[in-house]
């Protein structure tokens, strides 16, 4: 778990610029992980997902599967091949992931989520979200 909040990042999305934006009006004190330049380990996602209560798939970027050359349609629902899948490919994981040091873990792609995270960020509470609207 981390020791402070840490951002999954990628700059040129647009909901990942906002909800940095967000956390750092709210005060909240954050670091950035570029992860397509650092791109998460399988043990990685594996405990990310598992804070966010969430699957592989469901954070997964299906739309941009194609144009990345993967074929995501013939692979079963089992959580290791997703794994490794998103491992190889960081771009198809949703963005921004918000960890915060307390455990808790948003996909911070809709206002709430963000404020959550923020106030979770600050000390002030929180939950474990999954993936926002937007």
């Amino acid at each position: 778990m981390p020791a402070e909040t840490v951002v999954w990042f990628n700059p040129s999305c647009s909901k990942c610029r906002l909800a940095a934006g967000a956390l750092g009006e709210a005060g909240a004190s954050f670091v950035v992980r570029r992860y397509l330049d650092d791109p998460p380990s399988v043990d990685e996602l594996s405990a990310v997902l598992d804070r966010l209560g969430l699957e592989p798939w469901d954070i997964t970027r299906t739309g941009d599967a194609a144009g990345l050359g993967v074929s995501l349609d013939t692979l079963p629902r089992e959580r290791a091949a997703w794994l490794r899948v998103l491992a190889e490919h960081p771009a198809l994981i949703q963005r921004p992931i918000v960890l915060t040091a307390d455990g808790s873990a948003w996909v911070a792609r809709d206002p709430a989520a963000v404020a959550a995270a923020a106030a979770t960020a600050r000390g002030r509470g929180g939950a474990v979200g999954a993936v926002g609207a937007g």
